[in-house]
């Protein structure tokens, strides 16, 4: 099953490469012109892409790591009931 799977990727990248799909024909960046990984104002893009947030960022870290604890908590209590 893993190497039909293995294969029928290969498949499919030899044939997205053959077709030229999704390359940008503005840009000659080689393999980084798919999809506009090299692009040079993709750091402009990123910067006005971001979300504001009217939420302090602490209040963020607070529910990962309370998150993360829950989480961690719960991993204990289903290992013990093992």
């Amino acid at each position: 099953m893993t190497a039909a799977l293995v294969v029928i990727v290969l498949c499919l990248a030899a044939y997205i490469m053959v077709h030229r799909l999704g390359l940008s024909p503005d840009y000659d960046f080689g393999a980084g012109a798919y999809y506009y990984a090299d692009d040079p104002a993709i750091q402009d893009m990123a910067e006005k892409a971001s979300y504001p947030s009217s939420t302090p960022k602490w209040v963020y870290y607070l529910l990962f790591f309370a998150w993360g604890a829950l989480m961690w908590f719960l991993w204990k209590w289903i290992d013990r009931r093992k």
